[in-house]
């Protein structure tokens, strides 16, 4: 199993994809090559222990040298979410935790991969034909590393404007605001998470929203560090909130999201949140762009 510093992998790379022109960029000049690995047998605690250490939202999973599958933080949220419903219904009372429950159970294969010498934009279409935010880069069948939506994302406030200006980030958000009271606990708005299939919740006091809860927080502030999920979500989100103007483009909605180094934007008009953007629902504009 490989680990690696706790040090964000992108800031060391990201001079060097600076000065690539991403629409003929290769996939090598912004994948991350140092690929976090653990194998099939390992528990989920122990994938989340990690996950949260690196600040990343998968890990390779391998056997006997090989690349097998991927597990992700949304593999993790709802492996979570379906235990604790389970129990409430009595049909786990005493069952398998994510201390003792293993990777091979709910990790996602056949691996997807995509060549180092392919371009972004390739990486871009395959990531939405497939539905997924992660590719494995591959040369000539060997594993070397893997590039996620918000590699793609950190490309698209250089490429050039013409490509995608005209493109507002209206068409491709998602509609409508998912919210969760400060004093809801954070077990509770995990269960909002799983069972709408989202990565996020406003968190609201008094219905005006104060901050964003997202799967990385549960990772990497509960599940990693196998705290209780009944503490207050108002007390853990993460705040300020930071949102952008319904009718921005593309372009500004990716400068914002890169420099904050967030994945999911908030979108609002005349003061109230309307949508929310994500960092695939960008790769998804950038892979429709010419």
């Amino acid at each position: 199993m490989k680990t690696r510093k706790k040090s964000n992998p992108h800031d060391s790379m990201h001079k060097e994809h600076k000065q690539c022109v991403p629409q003929q960029c290769a996939v090598e000049e912004i994948m991350v090559s140092e690929v976090v690995t653990i194998t099939p047998e390992n528990t989920l605690y122990e994938a989340a222990r990690i996950m949260g250490e690196n600040r990343i939202g998968s890990l390779i999973v391998m056997k006997y040298m090989t690349p097998v599958g991927i597990i992700t933080e949304r593999d993790l949220l709802r492996e979570v979410v379906d235990k604790e419903i389970a129990l409430e219904k009595d049909w786990l009372a005493g069952g398998a935790s994510i201390k003792e429950e293993k990777v091979e159970k709910i990790m996602s294969y056949p691996l997807i991969s995509i060549s180092r010498k392919c371009s972004i934009k390739e990486a871009a279409q395959k990531m939405i034909e497939k539905k997924i935010r992660r590719l494995a880069v591959t040369d000539s069948g060997k594993l070397v590393g893997i590039v996620t939506s918000a590699d793609l994302i950190r490309c698209l406030p250089e490429t050039p404007e013409s490509m995608h200006a005209w493109f507002e980030v209206d068409y491709f958000m998602s509609k409508g605001i998912i919210t969760a009271d400060e004093e809801t606990s954070v077990e509770g708005v995990a269960k909002i998470m799983g069972e709408k299939g989202i990565g996020s919740v406003i968190v609201t006091s008094h219905g005006e929203p104060i901050g964003i809860f997202t799967e990385r927080d549960l990772l990497t502030k509960f599940l990693a560090k196998d705290k209780s999920l009944k503490i207050e979500v108002g007390k853990v989100c993460s705040s300020p909130l930071i949102t952008a103007p319904l009718g921005i483009s593309i372009h500004d909605a990716a400068a914002i999201m890169s420099s904050k180094r967030i994945k999911r934007l908030p979108i609002s008009k005349a003061d109230k949140l309307t949508g929310m953007l994500s960092a695939r629902d960008l790769v998804e504009a950038y892979a429709r762009a010419r």
